[in-house]
């Protein structure tokens, strides 16, 4: 169902990939990777579809990696890579676009980007969890008496009153507690069923077996990881790190040494940093694990893809490690910069294969002192996957006004916005 739900987006995402080619614009020069008018036309022609169906599947193909945005250009992401060949990343590119629903279906504009649509957006994981408990048919009226409940108890938890004299706010605090929460419910429920998580119509709504499957997931926090594959030795570089990524540290450079046993050095660490360059940051930091097992001879190797911006702090890392530096004290040779791309590029790895606690967590490795600091360097980085590291982030945190924050700010870099 997943690789069906995405087969439009993937094949528009394939399409990309072979026309424009390499090092030529698929995208405008937005900085948001929105096709170009020219591009979605000749996708239109090529692919007998229509520019609104062409603009719909890409965004479609952005929110669940199968595209990753780099400035104002677009290239292929490893889920598009991996689309014929590993199940798993399909799922996990259903799950980003599963977790991104309230960002690929336009609310009501009178509510655009209002506190009653991220009331909203907070509320409906219990309404899911609701709908997948029934394992049937729900009336929307039932929903929306579940809504209004969730949204009351959701301002009433808040319920921030400031100190000192305050200007009356309560025109404003009014309307938010009068919108109507009727059409808001309608908006989330067609916006998950464009996403296939459920289906929507007559009055009532139902969990498709993959919403279910992804609400019973988040219910349990499980985690959709790839399963370690035998004979690791034999393997290449990206399949061995696949196979050693749920294994304990000790174990995992076990398999290190071993893999570098069978092989010669100079190939062994050109393998592993092709590895690295791939699109999975999960891939990227094992590469490096493996990196340091290799010790000095991968020195020059390493040192040699300092001007890659993508590999840039993980070999500063590595570097610093190599000369002396503490491991806890070898993040201070990176810029904030640096320290703040690998933040999220660390993140989208425990988004992609770890738990949802793993990624609240991760928020404590942040550099920077305040989430509102963190969200504004995090926006100004560029990392191709700040997007779906937000809704990730947003999704799992259990303070909603932190996750409404989160939220709002994977809203703006999606629509370029500030």
């Amino acid at each position: 169902m997943a690789r069906s739900g995405l087969a439009a987006a993937a094949r528009v995402a394939h399409w990309a990939d072979a026309a424009l080619g390499p090092g030529r614009d698929g995208g405008a020069s937005d900085g948001k990777g929105t096709l170009s008018d020219e591009t979605a036309e000749r996708a239109a022609r090529d692919l007998g579809l229509t520019v609104a169906q062409v603009r719909a599947d890409w965004d479609t193909a952005r929110l669940a990696g199968l595209v990753e945005v780099h400035g104002d250009r677009a290239r292929p992401g490893w889920r598009l890579r991996a689309w014929d060949r590993d199940d798993s990343a399909v799922l996990r590119g259903w799950v980003a676009l599963f977790d991104a629903w309230s960002l690929a279906h336009p609310e009501p504009e009178q509510h655009e980007h209002g506190a009653a649509v991220a009331d909203v957006v907070s509320a409906m994981p219990q309404v899911l969890s609701f709908l997948q408990l029934s394992a049937g048919p729900v009336p929307e009226e039932q929903l929306l008496d579940l809504l209004e409940q969730r949204v009351t108890e959701l301002r009433t938890e808040r319920c921030e009153i400031p100190y000192g004299p305050q200007p009356e706010p309560l025109a404003d605090a009014t309307a938010v507690e009068d919108t109507p929460l009727a059409p808001l419910l309608d908006w989330a429920l067609r916006a998950l069923a464009s996403v296939g998580a459920l289906t929507y119509g007559d009055g009532q709504a139902t969990l498709t077996p993959l919403g279910s499957w992804a609400v019973w997931v988040k219910l349990e926090q499980i985690c959709v990881a790839a399963q370690s594959p035998a004979g690791n030795i034999e393997q290449s570089a990206e399949d061995m790190l696949r196979g050693c990524a749920q294994l304990r540290p000790n174990a995992a450079r076990d398999e290190y040494r071993a893999w570098l046993a069978a092989r010669p050095v100079g190939s062994a660490v050109t393998e592993l940093l092709a590895a690295a360059r791939g699109e999975d940051a999960l891939l990227r930091g094992l590469a490096f694990e493996a990196l340091r097992v290799v010790g000095a001879p991968a020195e020059p190797d390493v040192r040699a893809v300092l001007d890659e911006p993508t590999l840039r702090p993980y070999a500063l890392l590595w570097l610093a490690e190599h000369d002396g530096v503490d491991p806890e004290d070898a993040h201070e040779v990176l810029t904030r910069e640096e320290a703040t791309w690998l933040w999220v590029d660390t993140a989208a790895a425990v988004a992609d294969h770890g738990e949802a606690p793993m990624l609240v967590r991760h928020l404590e490795a942040a550099v920077q002192p305040t989430v509102p600091m963190l969200l504004d360097e995090v926006r100004a980085v560029g990392h191709p996957r700040t997007v779906q590291v937000l809704v990730a982030l947003a999704a799992a945190h259990p303070d909603p006004a932190l996750a409404k924050a989160v939220r709002r700010a994977a809203f703006q870099v999606h629509t370029g916005g500030s």
